[in-house]
């Protein structure tokens, strides 16, 4: 017999359990089905684990820049295994406290994979298929994530061409790396593996890495790399990889002709799909295109009744803090609340590398493409007080305005700790907050933050630390 529930949801990454609490705090009985880790791909082989081992790879860089602080630092290395153990026990402590959630917010979890028996049922099978539990719920919501995506001619194997949750978890440090596709995942991986000392050649067939961030953005992060010691291939694509020997070659073709790359593994890292195959979904009428569920973004309804759909599987911008913001919104209107509806021009980006990236709304580009007049803003961390006396003066904070009206469109960031700093111009621009209230607005001194004023105080020609010339 079916056990019975009014909100069932299916996956519990930061979509899925967060939806799955708050409809037990407005007092729905709650239940979640997860295949694999309470907690998802974020929690368990995505976004938390990869801060870890960033952060590992931050302190063996400060460690091998101590003398530039007048500190005499000798007898250091990486521990690849090291760095791998503490990566997952971050992962599983972060896991465990999702396990305590669920039982604090008495919820009941069933491990399995969940799969559409009709409209109002969901059964949920072991890992051999075998059916081992059924579910009947008023509202059903969908949040399975995603995974990465694979280019017909990358095929992930495991072994020659891995995907990200492989590269944090290899048993052994590879000592060349090729890496496929310069977005977040790209990058961030880059930088990681650089530092303790892989060598990496970075892929990308865009003219910029972080091809979604502003160009100047992108410019300045292969500057940076190419810098570090990374071989920087942009508009250039992977054609061909052959195992060779204990390792492999890989033909990429590039600007300047074609060029062969002998490296221990290759990392795809070209994007996600979503999770949407085995679950039943086409069989009772919700409508998949292109990997994502298809739902009204203001509801999350598939129009199929009782069914909704959050996350990743419902499409860009594929980021965890979306996916619990749908999650709110979708629950407290089964709840008969009227939340505010989403912003999706107003969703933070972040790319942990280092230096870091971060940004919300238009780029210069894409502002003057949609037909806005602009003022932009540009203030160099170098010339930061807080910056330099940090030593990491790399990087920039970039403001676009529109010149009529005054409304923020757009802030690009590219410098440490910038992905602290980003959440100013989300709140700002929420509350349609103007440029000269930024630079009214008294900022600290010194911190990295202030930057933020400064270039906005660039964009409307009232900088005082850069030495431009006043416009009469």
């Amino acid at each position: 017999m079916a056990k019975e529930f009014d909100v069932c949801v299916i996956g519990s990454g930061p979509g899925g359990y967060v939806a799955a609490i708050r409809a037990s705090q407005l007092g729905f009985k709650t239940a979640i089905i997860e295949k694999r880790h309470l907690g998802g791909v974020c929690l368990n082989i995505g976004c938390i684990p990869t801060k870890a081992l960033l952060r590992s790879a931050e302190v063996l860089e400060s460690i091998q820049h101590a003398s530039d602080y007048g500190v005499t630092v000798k007898d250091f290395s990486a521990d690849f295994g090291g760095m791998v153990k503490r990566s997952r026990g971050v992962a599983n402590k972060m896991s465990k406290g999702v396990q305590f959630l669920m039982k604090a917010n008495k919820i009941d979890v069933f491990m399995g994979t969940g799969v559409f028996k009709s409209k109002s049922e969901v059964v949920v099978n072991d890992d051999k298929g075998k059916e081992i539990e059924s579910i009947k719920a008023k509202y059903f919501i969908v949040a399975t994530g995603a995974r990465p995506r694979e280019l017909p001619s990358l095929k992930i194997d495991g072994e020659m061409i891995i995907d990200s949750e492989k590269a944090m978890t290899m048993e052994k440090q590879p000592k060349k790396m090729v890496i496929v596709g310069a977005g977040a995942i790209g990058v961030e991986f880059a930088y990681f593996y650089h530092t303790i000392g892989t060598e990496v050649t970075l892929v990308e067939l865009q003219k910029t890495l972080v091809p979604v961030e502003d160009a100047d953005v992108g410019k300045e992060l292969g500057k940076i790399y190419k810098k570090k010691g990374m071989n920087v291939l942009t508009e250039s694509t992977v054609e061909k990889v052959a195992k060779k020997g204990k390792g492999v070659e890989v033909t990429v073709k590039t600007k300047k002709g074609e060029e062969k790359i002998e490296a221990d593994v290759v990392l795809s890292a070209v994007g996600v799909t979503g999770n949407v195959e085995g679950l039943g979904l086409e069989e009772i009428g919700v409508k998949v295109d292109k990997g994502a569920i298809v739902v009204d973004k203001s509801t999350y309804s598939t129009g199929v009744g009782g069914i909704y759909a959050i996350g990743d599987i419902i499409g860009a911008p594929w980021l965890a803090h979306k996916a619990s913001h749908e999650a709110t919104v979708c629950v407290e209107q089964l709840a008969g609340q009227t939340p505010k509806p989403i912003n999706y021009s107003n969703i933070p980006g972040c790319t942990y590398c280092e230096p870091q990236v971060a940004s919300v709304g238009l780029t210069e580009a894409a502002a003057k493409e949609a037909g806005y007049e602009v003022k932009v803003g540009k203030f160099p961390l170098s010339a930061s007080g807080k910056a330099t006396a940090l030593g990491h003066e790399e990087g920039f904070v970039k403001v676009v305005f529109d010149a009529k009206y005054g409304e923020w469109l757009g802030c690009h960031m590219i410098g440490f700790g910038v992905t602290e700093m980003v959440a100013e111009a989300v709140v700002a621009r929420d509350l349609e907050t103007t440029g000269h209230e930024i630079i009214s607005a008294v900022h600290p001194h010194p911190t990295l933050s202030e930057a933020v004023m400064e270039a906005v105080a660039e964009a409307y020609n009232e900088g005082v630390h850069l030495g431009t010339p006043v416009k009469k």
